[in-house]
């Protein structure tokens, strides 16, 4: 029988499966040549290893998070949480690209994870404790990325095998299944049927548009492949819009496809996840660069890198987290957007003019992490104030898609930027080229912080005591229930 009082797991269980996605995300990146090696395939067949997760995970969310809407959250969430162990164990188990490319696909599925744990905490958690869960599950997303480069830095570090951190994520998709089948049953927010032809459409045009942004620096930018998918990519996901308005039931309403306030935030995810994606590869390319050979860097290894430039910024997240749920309770998901916007473009502007000191680099990416996070905690308050409670599984997907856009832009601008005019004679950049990677993030941010300032209309929260703020903290971390004249009212 279904729970009348929300469960106390729903908060730890959000965070952890969340923290999942990215960590699932992140494990492998750092190991592609220890796969190439292993299995004897070339550097281009082994990157597919990630290239084939980010194609299906754009395939796959909108579709799971729309399933959720139409057939409840929980049920759907264990099965995802079920082809992720199975794709985990595949993964771990064989010595075949074919078939590890397929555990790889499956694990795809973990990103459905995050617009379905977002609905969750919307059904089952008051609303004074909204936002500050929302803004705390969403910060998983920046440590778990963390964690997972990390866990892999450890477990590399003295040439292990790369099956290891396969066999983890299966034992931590394990975890995942028994903390979702203990959520509480509800009854499905949406009825209808799934729009199978929208959902094919929309796969097909971000299959076309991913591709090419994985593939371009190899293929070249200016390759007839790369303008050819582009160019198809463009006409697909036209004819989705246009299919969607005639469409009675869709994928994605007409609303949410013009609708400012949610455009904003597609655009404000793109943003983001070009930041995340684009810090970590620059400040790893950075930090690892012989300064003898090179005249910069600081000749660090790749667990180095990880464990003293980058995890400072990805830890945090615990900590900033909660804090930009507070930023959103206080001043509203607007004035939070351009906060992360602003404290970002600081960091990318500390790192383009300061990065010869190990402190700098720390402060830096601390800085554009630490406005990840912020963005991270305002997105979904943003979305749930502008969807019913029927469209919030398919809403939150659209914008993890234009989060996972925005992260292969910023691999392929960052990626282009580092293997271009080397320094003669070396694999490495020119400094300039990695200034101009932290300029163009300066820049980005700038622009971020404009759109979101003008176009969002103005809404104020209302106002509570400081005292009453921070009971209102206390309680909801210990899973205690608010009393109704505390509660703060939503937006």
């Amino acid at each position: 029988m279904p729970s009348n009082s929300p469960s106390r797991l729903v908060l730890p269980v959000a965070c952890y499966v969340v923290l999942l996605v990215s960590a699932l995300q992140t494990l492998v990146v750092p190991v592609i040549a220890n796969i190439r090696a292993d299995l004897g395939v070339s550097a281009t067949s082994a990157s597919w290893v990630v290239t084939a997760n980010l194609l299906a995970a754009a395939v796959l969310t909108p579709v799971l998070g729309r399933l959720g809407d139409l057939h409840g959250r929980r049920p759907v969430m264990i099965g995802i949480m079920v082809v992720v162990l199975a794709g985990s164990v595949l993964a771990a188990t064989t010595t075949d690209l074919s078939l590890l490319l397929v555990g790889r696909v499956a694990q795809a599925a973990s990103f459905g994870l995050f617009p379905l744990a977002i609905g969750v905490l919307r059904e089952e958690l008051p609303p004074a404790r909204l936002t500050g869960a929302m803004a705390l599950v969403s910060g998983m997303l920046a440590v778990g990325a963390g964690a997972g480069l990390t866990v892999t830095g450890l477990l590399m570090q003295d040439g292990g095998d790369y099956h290891q951190l396969f066999w983890l994520a299966s034992a931590l998709s394990a975890v995942g299944l028994a903390g979702v089948a203990a959520l509480p049953r509800r009854a499905a927010a949406a009825t209808g049927r799934l729009d199978l032809i929208g959902a094919g459409l929309l796969g097909l045009g971000l299959v076309l548009l991913l591709l090419p942004l994985e593939e371009g620096n190899g293929w070249g930018w200016g390759s007839p492949r790369v303008i050819g998918l582009l160019v198809a990519a463009v006409l697909v996901l036209t004819v989705f819009v246009l299919v969607e308005r005639r469409i009675s039931q869709p994928l994605v309403s007409t609303r949410m496809l013009t609708h400012r306030p949610i455009v904003v935030a597609n655009l404000a995810g793109l943003f983001l996840g070009f930041s995340m994606f684009a810090v970590f590869l620059a400040v790893s390319s950075l930090v690892q660069t012989p300064p003898s050979v090179a005249g910069y860097g600081f000749g660090s290894t790749v667990l180095a890198a990880s464990l003293v430039y980058l995890l400072p910024g990805n830890a945090s997240g615990i900590v900033t987290a909660p804090l930009g749920g507070r930023l959103v309770s206080r001043f509203g998901a607007k004035a939070t957007l351009v906060t992360a916007a602003v404290v970002s473009g600081l960091g990318f502007a500390m790192l383009a003019a300061l990065h010869s000191a190990t402190w700098e680099v720390i402060v830096g990416a601390l800085l554009v992490n630490t406005g990840v996070t912020f963005g991270y905690a305002a997105l979904p308050a943003l979305l749930i104030e502008n969807v019913p409670p029927a469209e919030t599984g398919i809403a939150n997907s659209v914008n993890s898609i234009a989060r996972s856009v925005g992260m292969s832009l910023g691999t392929a601008f960052v990626v282009t930027m580092i293997t271009r005019n080397l320094v003669p004679g070396t694999p490495l950049p020119h400094e300039g080229q990695i200034v101009a990677i932290f300029v163009t993030g300066t820049v980005l941010a700038a622009a971020a912080a404009l759109l979101v300032g003008l176009a969002l209309p103005r809404r104020r929260p209302a106002r509570i005591s400081t005292l009453e703020a921070e009971e209102e903290a206390v309680l909801g971390a210990a899973g205690a229930d608010i009393p109704a004249g505390l509660a703060t009212p939503r937006p």
